[in-house]
């Protein structure tokens, strides 16, 4: 049976988009509406799509977490074993979408991808919680395990393990950076008629803005 999800249209009443009123700088742009987003207390705001593909073009998309964003770009950190990790390695491009449903508003980011320095990585893994750091040694991430038990069981191993020490970062638990070549913004409007800005990197990394019909 196929399902019909043509429900009754809801209107899109939030705010418009004007490209006069943007900032010329998308990540400035882009910090302001994420600032936004956390001020109007959603759920979280830096929940993000992140789409890579293997050599071959096979995609995968799953959400991450963002956890910087400046000039260089948009970095999340996560096992280089994955099959995210292993698709960037043989691939390294990759999409971004944020989506905060209450505000009707969405961005998307497209560019090429870089491993961020260890030293970085070393600063945010140090500072998740310490059984987050434990965990991260418990299996290679999107590797098959045998039960439910065999992971609580290897993280109360690790636990003992590392009891009273610091829990080092696992080599393949890297940052990867998006360094953006367009950022497009998109806010709901009413009857459809949808704001869409896109932001452009030209040649010499200058940004240029235009509007998309919707």
């Amino acid at each position: 049976m196929t399902s019909n999800y043509s429900a009754e249209k809801r209107e899109y009443l939030y705010s418009s988009l004007d490209r006069e009123q943007m900032n010329s700088n998308p990540v400035v742009q882009f910090e302001e509406w994420l600032q936004q987003a956390i001020q109007a207390d959603i759920d979280l705001p830096n929940a993000m799509v992140l789409a890579t593909a293997s050599a071959s073009g096979e995609p995968t998309a799953r959400y991450v977490l963002l956890k910087g964003v400046n000039e260089q770009g948009f970095v999340f950190f996560g096992p280089s074993v994955s099959v995210k990790g292993q698709q960037l390695a043989e691939n390294p491009r990759a999409a971004l979408v944020f989506y905060w449903s209450p505000m009707d508003r969405q961005v998307r980011v497209e560019g090429s991808v870089e491993i961020v320095a260890e030293a970085e990585a070393d600063e945010y893994f140090n500072s998740r919680p310490y059984d987050s750091r434990i965990s991260a040694w418990v299996a290679p991430q999107s590797s098959e395990v045998e039960s439910r038990q065999f992971l609580q069981k290897r993280l109360a191993d690790l636990q003992a393990e590392f009891h009273d020490r610091e829990v080092p970062r696992p080599e393949d638990w890297i940052g990867y950076r998006v360094c953006p070549q367009t950022i497009e913004f998109w806010q709901g409007r009413e009857n459809r008629l949808h704001d869409r800005i896109i932001y452009r990197r030209t040649a010499n990394q200058e940004w240029y803005m235009q509007r998309l019909a919707p």
